[in-house]
């Protein structure tokens, strides 16, 4: 069985080695409750102390990178950050406009935390940077579904549909929930397909765009800058 270790265990090995200067960055797309709970990680971690010498504290600065669309403060605007990603985003809307197709995203979302709004943003600002493609984003959990979806298809008179997911990595809601042909448990694709719609899947994740990818590395960077780190 494949075991990745939890966040606060890697932390652990790099200060038992070591390291008490980090740069977290997260992989998140939209700021949601796990990000919330690396912040409060990273609060507690800054925390400890020592009853000897400051030079004894276990960290001595743990930073935290912002997700891809960005988090709420001003030393950042979220909006920039969202900007950011849908210039990034411009493959997709290129070869979506070769298939003369819209451009659907699933995303993940969240049905306990707001991040819904943070993908409408970067569908709108798609649409504006690449009129010729109407981009939409459902999610898996939350809002907006793709209930929401299909009704702004309809509505655009869409016939054809680029459906692919807004995650960083294609696994299991790409491979099942997006392009899955379980009869019992219908995927994204035979919904659409059910609805009308020609689809055409692209299983690749977002990070397998070296632009994309980018965004993250920009982003460890902003906060070990804010953090006055150097990073070697």
């Amino acid at each position: 069985m494949l075991h990745v270790k939890t966040v606060l265990a890697t932390i652990a090995d790099l200060q038992n080695v070591g390291y008490d200067t980090i740069v977290l960055q997260p992989t998140h797309i939209a700021m949601g409750e796990e990000f919330l709970d690396l912040g409060t990680y990273v609060d507690s971690l800054m925390r400890l102390g020592s009853v000897k010498k400051e030079k004894y504290k276990p960290f001595h600065k743990v930073a935290l990178g912002r997700p891809a669309l960005g988090t709420y403060g001003l030393d950042h605007p979220y909006a920039e950050d969202i900007t950011a990603a849908a210039e990034a985003l411009a493959a997709d809307a290129e070869l979506a406009a070769k298939e003369n197709a819209a451009l659907v995203y699933m995303g993940h979302g969240n049905e306990h935390f707001p991040s819904g709004g943070a993908y409408l943003e970067l569908a709108d600002r798609m649409r504006q940077l690449y009129p010729e493609v109407v981009t939409l984003i459902g999610n898996v959990e939350g809002f907006p579904a793709l209930e929401d979806v299909i009704d702004k298809l309809k509505m655009r008179g869409v016939k054809k549909v680029m459906l692919k997911p807004c995650m960083v990595v294609a696994g299991d809601h790409a491979l099942n929930d997006m392009a899955g042909t379980d009869p019992e448990e219908p995927s994204w694709q035979m919904i659409l397909e059910k609805e009308g719609f020609e689809v055409v899947t692209v299983k690749k994740g977002l990070g397998e765009l070296d632009a994309f990818a980018d965004i993250f590395v920009n982003h460890a960077a902003d906060a070990a800058a804010d953090a006055e780190i150097v990073l070697k």
